[in-house]
């Protein structure tokens, strides 16, 4: 594996096209780097990553050269979007959540409006969670959320996600309305990307906002949460109120099976 993060590799100019920056970030790829990122992104077949294609790049990599990608205008940053490399589609939306968070109000428009209509490009849970409460969340804090209710019923997964992690966004705000409510229409989800996100979601919601109201969340839903949901959302319980939530999951799943 060559030495990461030399100074020479990383740019020090603007880069202002994708073809520019597909360079670069070919440049400092590492292929050993490149075969780990396969395998924890789950790219075999029939996996949630299948068939994406990485560079082997660290984060701070990225970051460095999404930040020289600063002035990269929005067409050519959609261009780089739409890279069959995981690594350039990140950096992509590094630059658009950077661009959300200094352009006026035309331009957060039009940077929402292309990351709606490129929601294909943004598939895998890393790219998903950088972006949707920066950008979508963000957007909607002012707007009607009724879109978040659109996205969580979506045939996609990663539409799925959007809608759920966006919600991050309100819940570092104090707010658990729409946490709770994207939560409570993903509760039948058959994806475990879902569930650990929902469940990271309510945790963070019993941190953030309300312990209370994640308990009458828990208390009117614990019965039927997928396992892995509700786990992530005791974290932050005592071990007996983890004790009591999982144990109404138990209950519940043993009647359903003597019911069969």
């Amino acid at each position: 594996m060559k030495i990461r993060g030399k100074k020479n590799d990383l740019p020090t100019t603007s880069i202002r096209t994708a073809r520019a920056a597909r360079a670069r970030l070919a440049a400092l790829g590492d292929p050993e780097s490149a075969e780990f990122s396969k395998r924890y992104f789950k790219t075999g077949k029939g996996q949630y990553g299948e068939g994406d294609r990485f560079r082997g790049l660290s984060a701070s990599e990225m970051r460095q050269i999404a930040r020289a990608c600063a002035d990269m205008p929005l067409g050519e940053t959609l261009r780089l979007l739409k890279s069959p490399f995981h690594e350039d589609r990140l950096v992509a939306l590094l630059i658009l959540v950077r661009g959300y968070s200094r352009g006026d109000d035309a331009a957060r428009q039009r940077i929402v409006d292309a990351y709606l209509a490129n929601t294909r490009y943004i598939n895998n849970w890393d790219l998903v969670d950088l972006s949707a409460p920066n950008i979508l969340g963000a957007h909607l804090e002012r707007r009607s959320r009724a879109l978040l209710a659109t996205l969580a019923q979506s045939e996609s997964l990663w539409e799925r996600r959007i809608a759920i992690i966006a919600t991050q966004h309100f819940i570092r705000r104090g707010e658990s309305k729409d946490a709770l409510r994207v939560s409570h229409m993903l509760l039948d989800d058959k994806q475990d990307l879902i569930h650990k996100a929902v469940g990271w979601m309510l945790r963070e919601v019993g941190a953030r906002c309300s312990r209370d109201a994640l308990r009458q969340f828990l208390d009117a839903h614990a019965a039927v949460m997928p396992r892995t949901m509700l786990r992530y959302s005791l974290e932050h319980f005592e071990p007996d109120e983890r004790a009591k939530y999982m144990g109404m999951r138990a209950k519940a799943s043993g009647a359903a099976r003597r019911r069969k």
